[in-house]
């Protein structure tokens, strides 16, 4: 008789554990791969539009698939990466009165919640911080499968000068658009 209640006891110790493991099975920690993730701005300039690239960024991503809301990401985008396709241009746009990136050298975004809005999207939320200047942003984001890795793409629309990207006389928004969108894909595995 006691040798069935330790084995039951066991047996319901062995599923309590399992119980609060489950949780955890479902999130993960994922590993971008910087080949085939990118980072871009568009915005016009002089009405045409423009796609600049940031070179260099990590993310880090703690992804939960059964329960987005407990998902979090924090992305760093190394400003000096930006590519514009031209040398001088992105001499320039390094400079002070754009991206001042010998003070600020690096852009973040760091989440602050995430909720499923359909289906393989996610409404996020969180804090950007471009050139020492912050503010709440809100996004959509897509979630895809490729195989084995999780692609996450969106676009984040911004106004530069909230954030004293083109100070001076590059404030004037008839030269450059104040409309930007951050666009991204982040495909990464666990």
């Amino acid at each position: 008789m006691q040798v069935t209640a330790v084995k039951r006891n066991t047996a319901i110790a062995v599923l309590l554990a399992g119980a609060l493991a489950l949780p955890n099975i479902a999130s993960a920690l994922l590993k971008p791969d910087p080949a085939k993730s990118a980072v871009s701005a568009v915005f016009k300039q002089m009405n045409v539009p423009v796609e600049a690239k940031f070179r260099k960024f990590d993310a880090q991503i703690d992804f939960n698939q059964t329960k987005p809301e407990a998902s979090k990401a924090t992305v760093n985008i190394d400003v000096n990466s930006f590519d514009l396709g031209d040398q001088e241009m992105n001499r320039e746009a390094l400079k002070k009165e754009w991206f001042g990136a010998a003070q600020y050298p690096k852009a973040s975004f760091v989440s602050s919640g995430m909720k499923s809005s359909a289906p393989g999207k996610l409404e996020v939320s969180g804090k950007l911080t471009i050139k020492g200047k912050s503010a709440n942003v809100s996004f959509p984001l897509t979630i895809k499968k490729e195989g084995a890795r999780q692609v996450f793409e969106g676009a984040l629309p911004i106004k530069r000068l909230r954030y004293n990207i083109g100070e001076g006389e590059w404030s004037d928004t008839d030269m450059v658009a104040d409309e930007v969108v951050i666009k991204f894909r982040v495909v990464a595995t666990e």
